[in-house]
């Protein structure tokens, strides 16, 4: 390999790693993806390895485990939060994958780099993104899409937020009991973020709803922590 091909070599070597029928060689490739961020640097990782990613169809529980939790502290090595977005396609993938483990994590970095994006990105790329998952076919892609509403919520527009907490309502009432034990889980960091006004009207009655509803959860479930007491203090009010 001549000087000139050298910065090739850690691409092509993840791509080979990552074809490899040897699990715990594609393991350790994905848990080095930020050596080989480095390696490439900003622009080659946005234009050339995100992308490859987002094509991984690796069916391997642990391999895309350690995707969803690598690409949550990727921010850095994209070139910044102006670039944040682009760490969106392959962890929005993520969340509609049939084990638990791996869409909780992706939501979880989802969150971590949500947080961190500026306010004009949330509203063109990440807003879209949750009603992508809200909508989709099938259930995992609907529960997950829960855990992301606080995220997405505080910087939408006065329509979005209307358009937000509807699709939060409507997940609420999801043919699958999955999707809606999700919502009442996830209702309090929801709750959280809603104003005043609407906490006494769309998500009180979301509330009362799913207590009757959600079977086998229990209420304080329900509550998650510090958030959910906000719903709880308004139903005492």
């Amino acid at each position: 390999m001549s000087m000139g091909d050298e910065p090739l070599y850690p691409i092509a070597v993840l791509i080979d790693e990552l074809k490899n029928d040897d699990i715990q060689l594609r393991l350790n490739s994905i848990r080095r993806l930020l050596t080989i961020a480095r390696a490439l640097g900003e622009e080659r990782t946005r234009k050339e390895l995100i992308p490859f990613l987002s094509e991984n169809n690796d069916d391997d529980d642990e391999v895309l485990l350690a995707m969803a939790e690598e690409l949550g502290v990727f921010i850095p090595y994209v070139g910044g939060v102006e670039h944040a977005h682009v760490l969106l396609p392959p962890l929005e993938t993520l969340c509609t994958v049939e084990e638990t483990c791996v869409r909780d994590k992706a939501v979880e970095s989802l969150c971590r780099i949500g947080s961190q994006m500026r306010e004009s990105d949330l509203v063109d790329w990440f807003i879209p993104l949750v009603k992508r998952l809200a909508a989709g076919e099938w259930f995992t892609a609907r529960v997950s899409a829960c855990g992301l509403f606080h995220i997405a919520y505080p910087s939408a527009s006065e329509m979005l937020k209307t358009e937000l907490r509807s699709i939060y309502s409507q997940l609420c009432q999801d043919d699958m009991p999955m999707v809606r034990r999700s919502a009442a889980t996830n209702l309090g960091k929801f709750a959280a973020t809603v104003e005043p006004a609407h906490l006494k009207t769309d998500v009180m009655s979301i509330f009362e709803d799913l207590t009757q509803d959600v079977g086998n959860l229990n209420v304080d479930e329900m509550k998650n922590g510090e958030e959910g007491w906000i719903v709880v203090g308004v139903d005492a009010s």
